[in-house]
């Protein structure tokens, strides 16, 4: 005796799949272009980066004047490892936000 198909659940699956493209295609484009600043805790150093962690800007703000090279290192790696922080943040809210409806895998 044959199986018998399901067409309604095959439609239905790859109406789900489809949906996942899409959603996985805007999920893609989101993380390349939503942007995030962050800044060193003494205010010195200004990192753009995006939710893929692309890191788009590093901007020094004030004068280095008077500034020790540590200090100006302690900014500089304050500020990316807050940038790679804060990337991480945003990815994770895109994924929520994108595909808060469909439950994950076990």
């Amino acid at each position: 005796m044959g199986r018998e198909i399901d067409e309604t659940w095959i439609e239905e699956a790859v109406e789900r799949y489809r949906r996942i493209e899409e959603l996985q295609a805007r999920f893609d484009k989101a993380v390349t272009t939503v942007e995030v600043a962050v800044r060193s805790a003494d205010g010195l150093v200004e990192v753009l980066v995006t939710a893929d962690g692309t890191i788009r800007d590093v901007r020094i703000e004030g004068t280095l004047h008077n500034r020790s090279s540590e200090t100006v290192s302690r900014s500089v790696r304050e500020a990316v490892t807050a940038a790679a922080d804060a990337a991480a943040w945003a990815r994770r809210k895109l994924r929520a936000e994108t595909f808060g409806d469909y439950r994950e895998l076990q």
